[in-house]
């Protein structure tokens, strides 16, 4: 199966993966075909991209976790952060902890449990390599992110070897490395186009707002607030909100902001579409000792696959290829099938891109012939 925008979707399309509804009940099975009504639906509820079957890329593209404890792990947090902007405000002081609400400690208590079990899922694999394979609807866009950020974090978390306490400490705090937004009015948060100069002053407060509301509670770890204050500063000391440096940045944050930046860029949105794999790397790459960990970008592209099995790909040989293999350490370089060429004789040929250094992958293709 492949991932295709849903403008791309034609008629009698076979769905490759179920799509849920902002509540975590699923809309549409994987298997249906879809009728043109049926995608008009789908784009009028703001999903943007949906998971096909079709002759090319019929194998399944696994989760690296479970479907099903993908959707309860949206669910716990968007119930904590819609019902924690409910019960506060950005200039509510917290003294102690008893001034927390039992709604806001259960919720805290399940985001923890949901951590330990996100943990446990994903280290029950036998091959730890990220290839993200969630549909979003833009409904629900902020808490998707934040499980795919704290999905993200594990995996390189695991590949860094850290102990499970910290495993737990990084999870949790990527689960709510955005609590901060839901006590920033809503108009800013769900505002789509161009922020003013003042509204992105008022949503760069976010990881002090949310460190700030964080401090007195002792259900969460010191390391995960931390996370969630420091999720935007750069090693070069030109992030926010205190501009700090290198040293002065605990690791579990750099590599929350790794999984944060590649999962924004990597996803639809309805004003800007993702941006092509291989450019989400180069970029990672580029800012690597500046925007981002050094050692923690390495880690990071060596397992994730940008190229899942299925993704049908343009070459620079003016060929068609469907990804068949992807070798851990070369996330650029799959081996792929040829399925169009200028040359008949090309067709049907594998071409192991590790070995054939001259030829690159130049696009994604979503509609074949």
């Amino acid at each position: 199966m492949r991932l295709v925008p849903i403008e791309n979707v034609k008629p009698n399309t076979v769905l490759g993966k179920s799509l849920y509804d902002i509540n975590g009940r699923i809309l549409l099975r994987a298997g249906v075909v879809l009728r043109e009504n049926t995608i008009a639906k789908i784009r009028g509820i703001n999903i943007l991209s949906i998971y096909i079957v079709d002759k090319y890329s019929n194998e399944e593209i696994e989760d690296i976790i479970k479907p099903e404890l993908r959707q309860k792990a949206i669910i716990t947090i968007k119930e904590a952060f819609s019902n924690i902007g409910r019960l506060n405000n950005s200039n509510s002081v917290r003294n102690k902890e008893s001034d927390y609400t039992w709604q806001e400690q259960s919720y805290f208590y399940n985001i923890g449990k949901m951590a330990v079990n996100l943990i446990d899922d994903i280290l029950n694999r036998r091959d730890i390599m990220l290839a993200l394979v969630d549909i979003r609807s833009m409904n629900n866009y902020m808490y998707s992110h934040s499980v795919n950020v704290a999905v993200i974090s594990l995996t390189i978390g695991i590949a860094l070897q850290l102990p499970k306490k910290k495993l737990e400490a990084l999870c949790i705090g990527a689960l709510i490395h955005d609590i901060g937004k839901s006590l920033i009015p809503r108009d800013i948060i769900d505002k789509h186009g161009i922020l003013s100069e003042e509204e992105k002053e008022i949503l760069r407060q976010h990881p002090r707002l949310g460190y700030k509301y964080l401090s007195s509670t002792y259900n969460i770890n010191s390391l995960s607030k931390l996370i969630v204050l420091q999720h935007h500063e750069r090693p070069d000391g030109n992030g926010y909100p205190d501009g700090l440096a290198k040293d002065n940045i605990i690791e579990l944050s750099n590599i929350v902001s790794i999984a944060n930046v590649y999962d924004n860029l990597s996803t639809d949105l309805p004003d800007k579409r993702a941006m092509f794999p291989s450019d989400v790397l180069e970029y990672l790459m580029s800012n690597a000792g500046t925007m981002f960990d050094y050692n923690i970008v390495n880690i990071f592209c060596r397992i994730v696959i940008p190229y899942p099995k299925g993704t049908i790909v343009e070459l620079s040989t003016e060929e068609v290829a469907v990804v068949e293999e992807t070798t851990p350490g070369f996330p650029l370089r799959p081996t792929v099938r040829v399925i169009e060429s200028p040359r008949v004789s090309r067709i049907g040929m594998k071409v192991d891109l590790i070995k054939e250094i001259s030829i690159v992958i130049t696009g994604v293709k979503y509609e074949i012939n």
